[in-house]
């Protein structure tokens, strides 16, 4: 089947803000444009132009009063407004890291999943989302657990619905082994390096984080450790962890809240380093870091280690690892990295992020979908 002509059915979970998941969704939606694009909620005007163009199908969860406030407390109730049923297409293709994976087509219609990652508020990350405080968090904790049990069965058994798997990282390759017992093909997401650029101003005496202020993304570690050492700290973004983080801070770090993508490369110019102490399904962050010439100081697990060179191992290092998530590893990495400043070269870090550029990506991902429509069998996709 000629790829242009096909009906094509777009799944994602939400659409509330134009982060890397959208970004991996923009693409499909220029090349589709007459597609549909089913999803729990859209709050109108949050993604690029190129997605609110296309048919946009939301779930009942949608007419609730200001969802995309709370939308993530919904998580019983996703499974029931996730029920796609997909009927007039020649092609889904869902990008899921909660419930997107579970749309139906008819028997006989190929479903490609782009997978974040296994929803990792059921699996490997469920102790970050809850955590459990004194006796009436043990309760909670328990209810939680039940809930979460539910929801996990619920996830396996929809995996069947997808015929075809393709990872974002060989991490997340490995999870949906272990939580689906299925294979999948690996396209690392895109990094827009023509965006992201070097700049010849000189690095200044500040350390970077950026990111939705998410608990497992363990920005506690970066706060503690700086505040510790008496290091400078920017901090962009926020999110539910905002507050907490801000408690603990030292009068070394600021928060920005959330900024421009042109505040955001700037800031990458000129910082000594990203700071990444969560384990990531890939992290697009760190390499619009190097695309700017900024080195990464992260944690050695997770997406993080297929995407940075670290010092010790790499001729030409781009980062530096530490292996526990604790503030006393975060402060001795720091330490490390500011110890070799000198080894680490800017065209370098810009080097490996022009690897994982967007026009890759793209001919990654649209060769596979050809090959899945022409009905190619697995050896070949994985080959293409």
């Amino acid at each position: 089947m000629d790829a242009q002509s096909a009906r094509v059915a777009l799944v994602h979970d939400w659409l509330t803000g134009m982060r890397g998941g959208e970004k991996c969704l923009e693409p499909l939606c220029r090349r589709w444009p007459d597609a549909q694009l089913f999803t729990l909620l859209h709050k109108p005007g949050s993604v690029s132009p190129t997605i609110e163009r296309v048919r946009i199908r939301p779930s009942f969860l949608n007419r609730l009063p200001k969802v995309e406030r709370y939308y993530r407390y919904l998580l019983p109730l996703m499974p029931f407004a996730a029920g796609w049923r997909v009927t007039d297409a020649d092609l889904v293709i869902s990008l899921s890291h909660a419930v997107a994976k579970s749309a139906r087509p008819l028997k006989g219609v190929p479903h490609v999943c782009y997978c974040f990652t296994p929803m990792r508020y059921a699996w490997h990350m469920k102790d970050a989302y809850f955590q459990k405080r004194g006796v009436f968090g043990w309760l909670k904790s328990q209810a939680i657990d039940t809930l979460l049990s539910h929801i996990r069965e619920w996830d396996r058994r929809t995996a069947s619905r997808v015929t075809h798997f393709i990872a974002i990282s060989n991490t997340v390759r490995a999870r949906i082994r272990d939580c689906y017992n299925r294979d999948a093909a690996v396209i690392y997401p895109p990094v827009d390096t023509d965006f992201y650029t070097p700049s010849p101003e000189a690095r200044e005496d500040f350390y970077l984080v950026v990111s939705a202020l998410a608990p497992y993304k363990r920005f506690d570690l970066a706060i503690d450790a700086c505040t510790k050492l008496g290091k400078k700290l920017i901090v962009i973004g926020s999110g539910q962890h905002a507050a907490k983080l801000k408690a603990t801070a030292g009068a070394n770090v600021s928060f920005l809240g959330w900024q421009s993508d042109e505040v955001i490369r700037d800031h990458l110019r000129r910082a000594k380093a990203l700071l990444f102490p969560g384990e990531e399904d890939f992290g697009i962050v760190p390499l619009e870091a190097h695309a700017c010439g900024c080195p990464v100081i992260g944690f050695a697990r997770g997406g993080l280690t297929e995407t940075v060179k670290p010092l010790g191992e790499a001729t030409e290092p781009t980062g530096v690892f530490f292996s526990e998530q604790t503030v006393d590893a975060t402060c001795e990495a720091i330490e490390r990295f500011e110890r070799a400043r000198d080894r680490f070269d800017p065209r370098a870090a810009r080097k490996q992020a022009v690897l994982f550029r967007k026009d890759r990506f793209e001919a990654e991902l649209f060769s596979y979908l050809d090959a899945v429509l022409r009905g190619e069998p697995e050896e070949v996709r994985k080959a293409a």
